[in-house]
């Protein structure tokens, strides 16, 4: 009888241990593979993104990458104009950093009178054209207009008046972009899909 209590308390362990890894298997490959929770850490997205806005990006849509590679899985879309996207921090590679998407390589952008001229055309995407952009940075003085180099992306905050972006620190490698931010979960009254936004 002691054998017999014995082997079902073990085998009540190895059902737990199995669920518990199992679990944490599927976690890490939704989180890898398709989406993940990130918080707002600062204001440089108002009035769009909050401090402590929790929200979830979309990786499958530009194309998770493959962990220790350099390599992604195909996505079902691209990057537009206009989005907002998760990216890894290209001066600090264990930060992420939430921006919207402004320009890619190959394209000028200048900041004039508070708006956005990507090859010398006034921006008309309305996510970008209705917010004001200020001068700043060495890659966002007045009157100059800054050459995005190929492979990479040129990135703001809505907060242009304290939003640290390309202005001062240059360019996003397109392998950085993490992912999409797709809507606030978090906190219930903020609760919105960011698609439009």
């Amino acid at each position: 009888m002691v054998d017999e209590t014995k082997l079902k308390y073990k085998s009540e362990i190895r059902e737990w241990v199995e669920s518990i890894l199992i679990a944490f298997i599927l976690a890490m490959v939704i989180r890898t593979f398709f989406i993940q929770a990130f918080k707002i850490p600062s204001g440089s997205m108002r009035p769009t993104l909050i401090e402590g806005d929790r929200l979830m990006v979309n990786k499958l849509r530009y194309g998770p990458k493959i962990p220790f590679t350099r390599n992604r899985i195909h996505g079902f879309s691209v990057p537009k104009r206009g989005d907002i996207i998760v990216f890894v921090y290209p001066e600090d590679p264990k930060k992420d950093f939430i921006k919207r998407l402004i320009a890619f390589g190959g394209e000028t952008v200048e900041i004039k009178d508070g708006h956005i001229y990507i090859n010398d055309q006034l921006v008309d995407e309305p996510r970008i054209k209705d917010r004001i952009y200020y001068n700043g940075g060495d890659y966002g003085q007045e009157g100059k207009k800054t050459k995005i180099p190929d492979g990479n992306v040129f990135v703001l905050g809505d907060n242009s008046a304290s939003s640290h972006d390309s202005r001062y620190w240059g360019f996003v490698p397109q392998e950085n972009i993490v992912g999409r931010a797709e809507f606030v979960y978090w906190p219930m009254n903020r609760m919105e899909m960011l698609l439009k936004k």
